[in-house]
């Protein structure tokens, strides 16, 4: 499945900014960054529920937000995108 991860991290205090760090390594393991704080990850089901217990451990309730939208199949009639950013096809194939 196709999950879109944003977040917005408190970045006033020192350990704000630590958070906002460790957040977006944890996004950059699982998906690619499509924005500054907009992930698109392709996961399955127990993936999907990793990513978000490590993304739960590191932010502040209080103070951040963090959101998952599951975008239902077929991705290509539920996503369009425009400009010059090109992601990578999760079902494509692999080329190194």
């Amino acid at each position: 499945m196709l999950v879109v991860v944003t977040y917005d991290v408190s970045t006033e205090t020192a350990s704000g900014r630590r958070r906002l760090r460790r957040v977006a390594k944890v996004c950059e393991s699982t998906g690619q960054r499509v924005q500054k704080s907009v992930f698109e990850c392709q996961v399955n089901e127990m993936q999907f529920e990793q990513l978000e217990r490590r993304l739960l451990k590191e932010i502040n309730e209080k103070e951040d937000n963090l959101r998952f939208y599951r975008i239902t199949e077929p991705t290509q009639v539920r996503v369009k995108q425009y400009g010059t950013f090109r992601s990578i096809d999760f079902e494509g194939p692999l080329v190194i």
